[in-house]
């Protein structure tokens, strides 16, 4: 059997003011018409990612992209090719969006782009659009009045975690259920550590897996409606957690930090390796807040995440 083909795209998931993305058909004549898929197109061996998307959404929708930040980078294989897809979140553009190339588009919240008849790289670009790109980490040994005069000061949309590894569960549902109320209002997604379970009993945003409680695992522990991360350190793990049905992964620690004493961490380089080109949204941990997002997401990340960045402490 001959090898097959590798193709480079870059695609734009264009969010309008009423937080709505633009979604087009594949037009009749071409390969897969009839599905639904974000626009973009080859990029060709004298360009950049980013150069590509530019020329590809100006001559499929006759708009000038101004303003777009990386988004997912990932591998798909089909039957008889593989796509390797940079996928950016386009933001600021000149121009209203037009039908040039015969296509049909729509503007759609994210949420409903899922009903559509979508080519299989679809689903894995709405996961990360529905993910911030700030997780925050509860800093060890605090109490309630700690986090509940800060949450408001965190980036709005983040992530939370609770992470109280001191705490019995009583202790833990306590916490949690004083913080949910003021992360709700703030806009921020509470994330437990704990039961699975408990997300649903108390309404947070998702469940946070450990590396220890990944390796449990042999199925999704929660419903779809919830955020489910994972801590990962090395490639098998980061493979688990897509097959179990993470949402996200976070990576690290990347550089040296004061909760891994006399560790330099494992620097971008490994982290751009092992995040490698999973279909999965991946956070750097260690050593980067936010601050380092940029450079995160120039050694593909989604995000970054953090304790004391976020904190001061």
């Amino acid at each position: 059997m001959s090898e097959r083909p590798l193709i480079h795209v870059a695609c734009g998931v264009l969010i309008n003011a009423a937080d709505e993305v633009l979604i087009a058909q594949r037009p009749a004549g071409k390969l897969a018409a009839g599905k639904w898929e974000f626009p973009g197109g080859k990029i060709e061996p004298d360009e950049s990612a980013r150069q590509a998307l530019v020329r590809e959404l100006h001559e499929e929708l006759g708009i000038t992209v101004r303003e777009a930040v990386p988004l997912l980078r990932f591998r798909h294989d089909y039957r008889d090719r593989c796509v390797v897809l940079d996928t950016w979140r386009v933001i600021a553009w000149d121009g209203i969006p037009e039908s040039h190339e015969g296509q049909l588009f729509s503007w759609l919240p994210a949420a409903a782009v899922s009903a559509l008849d979508t080519l299989p790289t679809v689903a894995p670009i709405l996961r990360a659009l529905r993910l911030p790109a700030h997780y925050v980490f509860t800093p060890p040994q605090v109490d309630a009045a700690f986090l509940l005069e800060r949450i408001a000061q965190l980036p709005a949309g983040a992530l939370l975690r609770l992470r109280q590894p001191e705490l019995d569960a009583a202790d833990y549902q306590r916490l949690a259920t004083a913080l949910l109320p003021t992360c709700r209002a703030a806009g921020i997604g509470l994330m437990l550590d704990r039961a699975p379970s408990l997300c649903a009993h108390l309404g947070a945003a998702g469940w946070h897996a450990t590396n220890a409680a990944l390796s449990r695992l042999d199925a999704r522990p929660l419903a779809a409606d919830f955020v489910f991360a994972a801590s990962v350190h090395e490639p098998h793990a980061l493979r688990a957690a897509m097959r179990f049905g993470a949402d996200c992964a976070v990576l690290g620690p990347v550089l040296a930090t004061p909760t891994h004493p006399g560790y330099s961490g494992i620097g971008w380089s490994a982290f751009e390796s092992i995040r490698g080109l999973a279909g999965l949204p991946v956070y750097a941990i260690g050593g980067v807040g936010p601050g380092r997002l940029d450079i995160a997401r120039g050694y593909g990340a989604h995000g970054v995440a953090g304790i004391s960045a976020y904190w001061g402490t």
